[in-house]
């Protein structure tokens, strides 16, 4: 299993606020857009990956909150 830190950013959705979310964390994980849809509770769910090797971003809808995952090998 990789080592990965780990940085999500969810969106405010609220008008005039232009704020995000942001949290840091360290996962264990053989597949990142399979943790991201793990994570994720949602029923309507759209997950896009770019990148490879040290640095994997994934962009996911879930039911409409827009969040972004960085994937960072340690």
């Amino acid at each position: 299993m990789a080592e990965y830190e780990l940085v999500r950013e969810i969106k405010n959705l609220c008008r005039n606020n232009q704020m995000r979310d942001v949290f840091f964390d360290e996962v264990e994980c053989d597949d990142p857009a399979e943790y991201v849809k793990n994570v994720l509770k949602g029923t309507d769910i759209q997950i896009t990956a770019q990148g490879s090797g040290d640095s994997i971003t994934i962009h996911a809808v879930c039911d409409g909150l827009i969040q972004k995952f960085v994937f960072t090998k340690i």
